[in-house]
Order: C-alpha cells, then sequence, then structure tokens
C-alpha cells in the first residue's frame, strides 16, 4: 500500500504495517562504514537491524552500496525489478520517498530502502546536479525521523560521495573491522580523516566504536588489530562477531542468523550487539524480547 509525504509525512510505504504511521521520539541513523571490502559491514547491518526488530523496535535498512548485498539478502524483489532504488531517490525530489520503502521483506520488522548498480554512476550525477552532494540523503530521509525507532545505512567500500551521504545523514557510526586480516585496518586513518571532514556538517555525528568481525582471541594477528583498532579509532564495541560457516548459510538462505540458529555462538553476539547498541542510544524496547 503506498501513501504520499504530506508535511510531517504519514506513510506506511509498500507493506500494511499500520504501526509505521505513529511517531516515534526520536530516530536513530546508524551508519556502518568501513571503506575495506568484505570486513562484515553487510552482514552487520543485515542481523543488527533483525535483532533490533525483534526486540520490537521499527527499522529500515537503506542500501547505499551499488553491490546491493543488503537488498539481496532481505528483499523479496531482485533489486533490478523495484522501481525506485536509492540510486533515484537520491537524485529525485522527496515526494519519491514512499515508493522506494518496502516494508514486505525477509526479515520480521525490518522495512528496506533497494541498492543497485545504478548507484555507481549516481556519484558523478549528484557532483554535477546538486548544490550539497553529501547533504542528499540526509534532506531525503528527514521525513522519517520520529516515524522509525532505528535507521541503518549500509555503506559502500569506498570513502566517496555515497560514503559521505551516509556520514551527513546519521546520528551514529560503527566500524566493523576484520580482525582475523592483517590487512583490516587498512585505510582506517583515511576513514577517521573523512569523519572528521564531515563533521563540520554534521556535528552531532558520534562514533559508537569499531565493530570486531571474524574474530578468534586465539589468534595473534586477531589480538594485534584488536589493540590497534583500539588506538586508532579510540572505542572498541564490546562484542566480538566470530567466524561461523552460518554467516554464508544464512546469506543463501535469505535469513537473519537469528532465524536460522539462534543459538549459535555468533547469532548470540548480534544480539549483544543489539542490546548494547539499544542500551547505548536509549532505544524504547517494546515488550519482551522474541525468541
Amino acid at each position: 500500500m503506498r501513501v504520499f509525504i504530506v508535511e510531517c509525512i504519514r506513510y506506511t510505504g509498500h507493506g500494511n504495517k499500520k504501526h509505521r504511521t505513529q511517531m516515534t521520539k526520536k530516530t536513530s541513523v546508524i551508519a556502518v562504514a568501513n571503506h575495506k571490502g568484505g570486513c562484515g559491514k553487510t552482514t552487520t547491518v543485515v542481523n543488527l537491524s533483525a535483532e533490533l526488530a525483534k526486540m520490537g523496535l521499527s527499522v529500515l535498512v537503506i542500501d547505499l552500496d551499488p553491490q546491493a548485498n543488503a537488498s539481496l539478502h532481505i528483499g523479496k524483489k531482485h533489486p533490478s525489478e523495484v522501481p525506485i532504488t536509492c540510486a533515484e531517490l537520491l537524485l529525485s525530489e522527496v515526494e519519491k520517498l514512499p515508493q522506494a520503502i518496502y516494508e514486505d521483506t525477509n526479515i520480521d520488522g525490518v522495512s528496506l530502502i533497494y541498492g543497485s548498480l545504478a548507484l555507481g554512476k549516481t556519484e558523478d550525477e549528484l557532483k554535477d546536479d546538486v548544490p550539497r552532494p553529501s547533504e542528499e540523503l540526509r534532506d531525503k530521509i528527514k521525513p522519517l525521523h520520529g516515524i522509525y525507532d532505528v535507521i541503518l545505512i549500509d555503506c559502500p567500500p569506498s570513502l566517496k560521495l555515497l560514503t559521505s551521504n551516509a556520514l551527513a545523514a546519521s546520528t551514529h557510526l560503527i566500524i566493523p573491522i576484520e580482525s582475523g586480516s592483517q590487512y583490516g585496518m587498512y585505510g582506517v586513518t583515511d576513514l577517521m580523516k573523512l569523519v572528521e571532514k564531515i563533521k563540520r556538517i554534521n556535528p552531532e555525528l558520534d562514533l559508537i566504536g569499531a565493530l570486531l568481525v571474524r574474530h578468534d582471541e586465539r589468534q595473534t594477528v586477531c589480538k594485534l588489530i584488536e589493540a590497534s583498532a583500539k588506538d586508532q579509532i579510540g572505542k572498541l564495541i564490546d562484542v566480538r562477531i566470530p567466524t561461523s560457516t552460518k554467516v554464508n548459510q544464512s546469506a543463501i538462505a535469505q535469513m537473519s542468523l537469528h532465524a536460522l540458529d539462534r543459538t549459535a555462538k555468533v547469532s548470540r553476539e548480534f544480539r549483544s550487539l543489539a542490546e548494547i547498541i539499544a542500551k547505548q542510544l536509549g532505544l524504547k524496547i517494546k515488550g519482551t524480547v522474541q525468541a
């Protein structure tokens, strides 16, 4: 079901979940960013969104990555079949926003704005056509503040304009670090410089911390990466996401890790991550956490 935005936005988007029209007091927008590929950004977005939804929170995922892996995991449609993705939304008027949001997804309680390959061209078009190209996403999702409890942004593996848009639109930032790789900290200094630059236009951006992914405390490289992340980033989230074959299994099955096997260690760690995030951000959990 589609409705359109009028001033303060009364919206349900694609789907019929009427609770979305109830305005909440606060929306936390969390960018999950690191320009190193394969460090767990999408895995973090997908499973953190699922765990937050299990807490009764209303969650929206924005897939800002041209690879659209989060969309392929969460969405019931292929990104190529979606008429209004992030690419079209960024280059259009805000009235297109309701058409871009899909509530009927593979994860209960999680809505989605699809990514697409077209995002690869969007950066150039924003540079050419928009006065403030780094602030376009912030302007487009502003009407959603007060509707969703949490908006999670899956960023591309780059430090270009799409990531700048995500940071400018966000209230908080998580930096996934591939703990099991000797290259896990590659380029983090550049990312932190970009964060400081974006704070000129978004001074409210708050670093939640680095999230260690594929971590094995028995391995020397993981211990070294952990120490380096604490030194260079300053904050570590008190969760360690382990290596697990269940991550790929859940992606293939288009399920969250919770739905695949909620007893697995990797599932429990994402649950702990959601609890830490909810507490730190002051998110009000609605009712008991679902099993």
